[in-house]
């Protein structure tokens, strides 16, 4: 066993149709992970689990859609993942949303709720519903995925970074309560990514140009990029790190 098997575990990756969940799907499961793809189209995550399945062998990959703003949908994702594979001993919480952007004069009540509900509150029911079993077992390790925005003020996305702040304080509290049973919670930070998600920030020529000037390494980051270290917190090769936030960005935060 190396130290970045995987073989045996089971891993639950949300917002995984697509972009860095997808990418993280696809790693976890190339080390033996068995993988629950999940976002909000069943037909989304169908065709994911079947390309998984292709490359790594039937039963390696299952889907089960749920809207991270339903609770009752994580419920049953995560009984759903238990009837399939039996346990769980990764989660990563990756879906996020980001519904404004703009000052934080300008934004609505409903979409500063959705942004805290989606991208924390979420974040907090899938933990509740999968630790229990972690804690009783005396292992599992938790990834959630949030942002430099988290690290830093903004005068466009402030809710999104109000937010991801909140996510690595999240992980904090949640690695002091669950370390002593052998639990860990981690964050990582991604900058600009090439995803669907932060189309509007990379999609126009001359404003990526401008942007990469600011960034060390002088590009933008590809999903593959921030998966190799979603496998990095999931396997053994991280055991001895929990409450931590990587920050993986090209350079752009120093």
């Amino acid at each position: 066993m190396t130290q970045f098997d995987l073989t045996g575990m089971v891993a639950i990756v949300t917002g995984s149709s697509r972009g860095i969940g997808l990418a993280s799907a696809h790693a976890l499961a190339e080390q033996g992970a068995k993988v629950v793809i999940s976002s909000r189209k069943q037909d989304a995550c169908d065709a994911v689990a079947a390309e998984i399945n292709v490359r790594h062998g039937d039963g390696t990959a299952i889907a089960v859609a749920a809207n991270i703003s339903d609770k009752a949908g994580l419920a049953r994702l995560v009984d759903e993942t238990r009837a399939a594979f039996g346990r769980i001993d990764v989660l990563v919480c990756n879906a996020a949303s980001n519904p404004y952007y703009g000052p934080q004069a300008g934004i609505e009540d409903a979409q500063f709720r959705k942004i805290l509900d989606n991208n924390i509150l979420s974040n907090h029911w899938l933990v509740q519903l999968v630790a229990p079993e972690m804690l009783a077992r005396g292992s599992g390790s938790i990834v959630i995925i949030s942002s430099i925005g988290g690290l830093r003020g903004s005068p466009v996305i402030g809710a999104y970074g109000i937010s991801k702040a909140a996510d690595m304080q999240l992980a904090r509290n949640l690695a002091v309560e669950f370390g002593p049973s052998g639990v860990r919670v981690n964050c990582i930070a991604p900058g600009l990514i090439r995803t669907e998600f932060a189309r509007a920030l990379w999609e126009d020529p001359e404003r990526i140009a401008a942007a990469n000037t600011r960034v060390p390494l002088r590009r933008i980051g590809e999903p593959h990029e921030i998966a190799g270290a979603v496998v990095f917190l999931a396997a053994p090769a991280s055991s001895f790190m929990t409450g931590q936030t990587i920050v993986i960005d090209g350079g752009v935060t120093i």
